[in-house]
């Protein structure tokens, strides 16, 4: 599929801002199965110059530092993607308790997953989150298999909720309440495999959605979407998506990879001001067949 991606956001100051320091991360990447054509980022006001740069995990961010007066900040960020199939490799039949051994005992594997394997910024656990995972995640189970049924447990206990949850919401009320958001349910289910000693990292992206029948699809209806990327042993990183329980495939488009939201954050800023602000985005994910 190639898919025309325009992510904006619009923020709003009641007072003016003097300074402004930003990092964006809003590149989808070219990766094996899937390749972008062309990246456009429009600022207004129209910084200086914007920096391109790669971070600790590969992703493509940019800096940029206003120095003028402004009250509205406007980022749209334009993208031409092309996503190929994807062909799964076999299935390992590695289960649970053999995965988190291998973590332990090869040393070239505890280099490269211990960072997905401990709490970071937004993802920690406790007793609650570790008995919601027991019964998928049980040390005979086979990997692959138990963490699709953590995915369809997710998908079938949890409703999803625009607005109930903020990015500072703690996991434990999300698993009380359940609900959420994408974001809310890749964090929860990242937790779950953390605390079982599995290694699993956050993904941020887009996903396409289509309007009902014979309905027109309405300007800025997508958003920005989260899932899961899981280390299985002989297949290697695999991708879950437990916000709608399937595998990621050719509606999904990649932006970034991280141990959690905080880093992967579409704008994340520094402002010298005073006073409350409004944010606005919209998203629109146009597909057509290649």
């Amino acid at each position: 599929m190639r898919y025309k991606l325009r992510h904006q956001t619009i923020y709003s100051y009641v007072n003016s801002v003097d300074n402004y320091h930003s990092v964006l991360c809003l590149q989808p990447q070219t990766l094996p199965n899937q390749i972008c054509h062309n990246f456009d980022l429009s600022i207004e006001p129209s910084p200086t110059k914007v920096y391109p740069r790669k971070d600790f995990f590969g992703n493509i961010q940019h800096y940029f530092s206003l120095h003028e007066p402004h009250k509205t900040l406007k980022v749209v960020a334009t993208s031409d993607i092309e996503v190929l199939p994807k062909i799964l490799p076999p299935i390992s039949s590695i289960t649970c308790g053999e995965a988190r051994e291998k973590f332990k005992n090869e040393q070239s594997l505890k280099i490269e997953l211990l960072q997905f394997q401990l709490p970071s910024h937004f993802i920690d656990w406790d007793e609650e989150i570790k008995s919601f995972a027991q019964d998928c995640l049980a040390p005979t189970k086979p990997l692959f298999e138990g963490v699709s049924q953590l995915s369809t447990k997710i998908f079938k206990e949890f409703q999803f909720k625009s607005g109930f949850t903020s990015v500072n919401t703690p996991l434990k009320t999300v698993l009380k309440e359940k609900k959420g958001v994408c974001q809310d349910f890749s964090h929860l289910a990242i937790a779950c495999l953390r605390s079982m000693g599995l290694a699993a990292r956050y993904v941020s992206g887009y996903i396409e959605t289509l309007p009902p029948k014979g309905k027109p699809k309405l300007q800025g209806s997508d958003a920005s979407h989260a899932w899961i990327s899981v280390y299985i042993p002989e297949m290697g990183w695999c991708e879950f998506d437990p916000t709608n329980n399937i595998i990621p495939q050719e509606k999904h488009i990649i932006t970034a990879y991280g141990r959690d939201y905080a880093d992967v954050a579409p704008l994340k800023g520094v402002i010298f001001s005073s006073g409350e602000h409004k944010v606005s985005v919209e998203v629109d994910v146009i597909g057509k067949e290649n």
